[in-house]
């Protein structure tokens, strides 16, 4: 199987971090227009969400949190590509892992139902620690 096919997921994501970016601009800027907060501000995060309506919050948290799990995620694919091991259980557990992160920053950045999000983080997460699992003993042996 090409390498390509694992990329390919990898590489959605990363458009979902570019989306969610633009999505925290358009957002929060006109907020801080609106409620006449200084850029400087922003200097200190956890202040300024206390200055932020929760609907901007909710968006800049998302954005945050694509920067946490998925770095494993992107870590693992590729090295799975690079090491030429990508087969059809591993673009079926990028696919799964990318579809329950988009499910995840879309609940987030919307309604924000805790539970739902809850589901779809768990779920993310043990399909990513089979991907590691499954290629650490494949590199350990």
């Amino acid at each position: 199987m090409e390498a390509s096919a694992i990329l390919q997921p990898v590489f959605v994501l990363g458009l979902l971090t570019v989306a969610m970016t633009l999505w925290m601009f358009f957002t929060r800027v006109p907020a801080m227009k609106k409620l006449k907060i200084h850029p400087q501000k922003g200097q200190d995060t956890a202040k300024l969400k206390e200055l932020l309506p929760k609907e901007v919050n909710r968006v800049s948290n998302n954005y945050n949190h694509l920067f946490e799990q998925p770095t494993l995620f992107y870590a693992v694919a590729i090295s799975i590509a690079a090491l030429g091991h990508v087969d059809s259980f591993y673009v079926a557990c990028a696919w799964s892992y990318t579809v329950l992160r988009i499910g995840h920053s879309l609940v987030q950045a919307t309604v924000d139902r805790v539970m739902v999000r809850f589901v779809l983080f768990i779920l993310s997460w043990l399909v990513l620690a089979v991907m590691v699992v499954r290629e650490a003993i494949a590199v350990f042996s």
